[in-house]
């Protein structure tokens, strides 16, 4: 298994990406600590996980509170005996779509200020025991706003392309400690806008366009190079392997799983 005997922490657990990480960790050996703020939606996502056999714990925790985080992780790894893998899945809905003209600056920072600071929120806690323990790795999650150009996707772009500059900076940073950094951007995905916050976001977007949200996903696909969209188990599968140590020369990269919306 790919991720026997290792202790991963999912922030954003309940959430779909989380949820699926969650399912896919725990079949590959991890035991799992689900944090969030949605007791029932971290529970929902703790019992799929359980039925790949695999401990899993849920714990109510605002991924903006460093305190908060901080005792979490603390208490995580005193309990477990280490925290090896680290995940930030956490999202926020916001506005996508308008042009600059009619983007307030509070609506076009929302984005921008809350992914940073729930990933260097995260991402400074987890990194205490892992520099202590010389091993680890944090996942981040961007999208492919970070490469992406046109109208309405100002707020997006600033908030993945800084998500992934700090994923490559802190890359550097914790190299010599032994901790990887790796940075996933999948596109949208067909399979979450039923559980996630992206099916309002985006549900706002198809409409301003006059388009029903699946003709707009639809649009989407098309504009990929292999013709459809990534699914949320895909998006699992390649975190699990980027936290094994099959990945272990791996650090400082963007992981590409947009389809081909995006080739680079």
């Amino acid at each position: 298994m790919l991720l026997e005997n290792k202790v991963a922490v999912i922030h954003g657990g309940g959430g779909s990406i989380g949820a699926a990480a969650a399912r896919v960790f725990a079949r590959e050996g991890a035991r799992v600590f689900l944090a969030g703020r949605s007791l029932p939606r971290l529970e929902s996502a703790a019992e799929g996980a359980r039925r790949q056999g695999a401990e899993v714990s849920v714990d109510v925790v605002d991924a903006m509170d460093q305190e908060a985080v901080d005792r979490h992780i603390d208490d995580v790894a005193a309990t477990a005996g280490s925290v090896d893998i680290a995940l930030n899945a956490v999202g926020f809905d916001h506005v996508q779509g308008l042009a600059i003209t009619d983007t307030a600056v509070d609506d076009f920072l929302f984005p921008v200020a809350r992914y940073l600071q729930t990933n260097f929120i995260t991402a400074k806690a987890a990194s205490r025991h892992m520099i202590a323990q010389r091993s680890g790795v944090l996942l981040t999650i961007s999208t492919p706003g970070a490469r992406l150009s046109g109208r309405g996707l100002i707020g997006n772009a600033a908030q993945s392309a800084g998500l992934e500059g700090f994923s490559r900076a802190l890359a550097g940073e914790l190299g010599p400690d032994g901790v990887r950094v790796v940075c996933v951007r999948p596109h949208a995905m067909s399979d979450a806008v039923a559980t996630s916050y992206t099916g309002r976001m985006f549900g706002r977007v198809a409409e301003a366009g006059g388009l029903p949200l699946s003709d707009w996903l639809d649009g989407l696909a098309g504009a990929t190079a292999l013709g459809r969209l990534p699914v949320l188990d895909e998006v699992a599968e390649y975190l699990a392997f980027a936290a094994s140590d099959r990945a272990r020369s791996m650090t400082g990269v963007i992981a590409n799983l947009t389809a081909g919306a995006i080739v680079d």
